[in-house]
């Protein structure tokens, strides 16, 4: 029997809209190998523009995938600890 519980599958979608975009992909995916990371670090893996990036990094944020801690002028972003099905996915995905 098929469940009909509808937010449920709106908020796993709504994840994996985020997720489907290769740039936010590599974000999630080197979060999770190197734990903490600031933009200029990721602008150097990523070889994309810093405002590139720090759309995506808002795109994830919003969607509580990522969180960040300010360390002065700098900003560092990390995996949400309290999502543990985005780290559970992107593994699965990217294996």
């Amino acid at each position: 029997m098929m469940e009909y519980d509808y937010k449920k599958y709106n908020e796993a979608a709504d994840m994996l809209k985020v997720l489907a975009h290769p740039i936010r992909l590599c974000i999630v995916q080197g979060l999770l190998q190197n734990g903490e990371c600031n933009v200029t670090h990721m602008k150097n893996c990523l070889g994309a523009p810093q405002s590139t990036i720090s759309q995506h990094l808002q795109k994830l944020k919003a969607a509580r995938i990522i969180e960040a801690r300010r360390n002065g002028l700098e900003i560092y972003y990390s995996i949400s600890t309290s999502n543990e099905k985005i780290m559970e996915l992107v593994k699965a995905l990217l294996k």
